[in-house]
């Protein structure tokens, strides 16, 4: 499915405005390299491609179909894939279980037809799929940048704003799922296969509901990747509108987080946390122990941080004094030398670097807190760069931030906005390499 060398769209629109359209114009302009096949009865051309009038009726295989037609013309759509041979299917017509007892039974005759062919299904009530390791975005919007991490969703929004987020902060994504009703491909299958998948280092889940709690936990713990895993429907509220979303069952919030505990699965507890701790693990090194220093130009930036990691379990250790000793050649006099290291508000790039290095061998990890616009910070983290963990958070503001940022992105670094946020980076490392 996600390495298809030939895909069908079916329900292929010249309309602009139609889903039908937007795939396929998606698959066109990310660059697919196979074969495209729009299908619409009513149609001969569409974006300089021949149109076909059903599946059947194409000579050559296809590896995929990607429906887009009213919910109660997929049955027909889905019998047509089976007898031309199709065995992968991403449904993104919605109309089906979420909406009723008429839905789950339209739903339920689609897996006796897929049953019946050994089709396998993403789907329905999904916003599609895009590996962009095989430049096949067959969903929305397009996004091509390659990255590291794979995202798997229930919900269609929140996978796109987390697709966007890496695009702009330019790491980019292996591959984009949106499970909506997961009739049949679901949350096992995909742990299973991106923990195999060599472009895909984090494994990021959005989901509302686990069908069967025990395959999960077996594959969540025999995964040797990273799974961050955000889950809401806590409250009963919460609970209540995960039912009437996707009508998965919740479920109890002790038991869930008793199983991420048991099998070492990362839980976010926000959408912040979910991308955050996904971004460290897929960029950050390895983190070997609890010890961390923190170099800042912010006193009050870096005590929000230590509340975090010492909550977390870090031991943010006063400064030896035999390191002391070496910091005073290269900090001014009126620097604060305990940890943090307050080099204050006339801090330098050259500043900065000297400590990081001097400091390296007497801690696990540092966090390093830009708090003013610090020209040349991205040179100093990318001279830094190895070994143990540096957790960059930027606050400057101005242009000098965007700059020095975007910089250290392109780069793969990581840098998070707030203290408290690049602190939980750290502890999702504690988490993972701790567990």
């Amino acid at each position: 499915m996600f390495y298809a060398k030939s895909i069908a769209v079916v329900g292929a629109s010249a309309d602009p405005t139609k889903l039908g359209h937007t795939i396929l114009k998606n698959l066109i302009d990310g660059g697919f390299k196979g074969d495209v096949y729009p299908i619409n009865p009513k149609a001969d051309e569409i974006l300089g491609k021949k149109v076909y009038r059903s599946l059947v009726e194409i000579e050559g295989e296809v590896d995929l179909a990607v429906i887009v037609v009213p919910s109660k013309f997929v049955p027909s759509v889905l019998e047509d894939a089976g007898k031309k041979g199709i065995k992968n299917v991403v449904i993104i017509t919605g109309g089906f279980r979420e909406i009723g007892k008429e839905g789950e039974k339209l739903e339920n005759k689609l897996l006796e037809i897929a049953k019946k062919y050994g089709i396998r299904i993403v789907g329905p009530n999904c916003q599609g799929i895009n590996n962009t390791h095989n430049n096949m975005c067959a969903s929305w919007p397009l996004i091509t940048k390659k990255g590291k991490i794979a995202i798997i969703s229930q919900s269609g929004t929140v996978a796109a704003a987390f697709a966007d987020w890496l695009e702009m902060e330019n790491f980019g994504f292996s591959c984009f799922v949106s499970l909506g009703n997961k009739s049949d491909v679901n949350e096992v299958d995909l742990i299973e296969f991106f923990g195999k998948d060599e472009n895909t280092k984090v494994i990021s889940l959005y989901i509302e509901g686990v069908k069967n709690g025990r395959a999960f936990m077996d594959v969540a713990k025999k995964c040797e990747k990273p799974v961050v895993v955000l889950k809401p429907g806590i409250t009963e509220r919460g609970k209540k509108a995960v039912e009437s979303h996707t009508k998965s069952m919740a479920g109890r919030d002790e038991v869930f987080e008793a199983a991420c505990k048991q099998t070492g699965i990362v839980r976010a507890r926000d959408f912040e946390e979910f991308y955050d701790f996904s971004k460290a693990l897929a960029y950050l090194p390895k983190l070997d122990g609890n010890k961390v220093l923190i170099v800042t130009s912010s006193g009050g930036a870096a005590i929000l941080a230590i509340d975090v990691l010492e909550k977390n379990g870090f031991d943010v250790i006063y400064t030896p004094e035999e390191l002391k000793e070496k910091l005073k050649g290269v900090t001014p006099d009126h620097a604060i030398l305990d940890n943090p290291i307050d080099l204050t508000g006339d801090a330098n790039a050259e500043m900065y670097k000297n400590v990081i290095e001097l400091s390296k061998d007497y801690v696990d990890a540092i966090l390093v807190i830009f708090g003013d616009p610090i020209e040349g910070a991205s040179e100093v983290i990318e001279q830094c760069w190895r070994g143990k963990p540096i957790v960059v958070c930027y606050t400057g503001g101005s242009e000098v931030e965007r700059r020095e940022k975007a910089k250290m992105q392109s780069n793969g670094i990581p840098v998070f906005p707030t203290p408290e946020r690049a602190a939980k980076a750290m502890v999702a490392l504690r988490w993972w390499y701790g567990k």
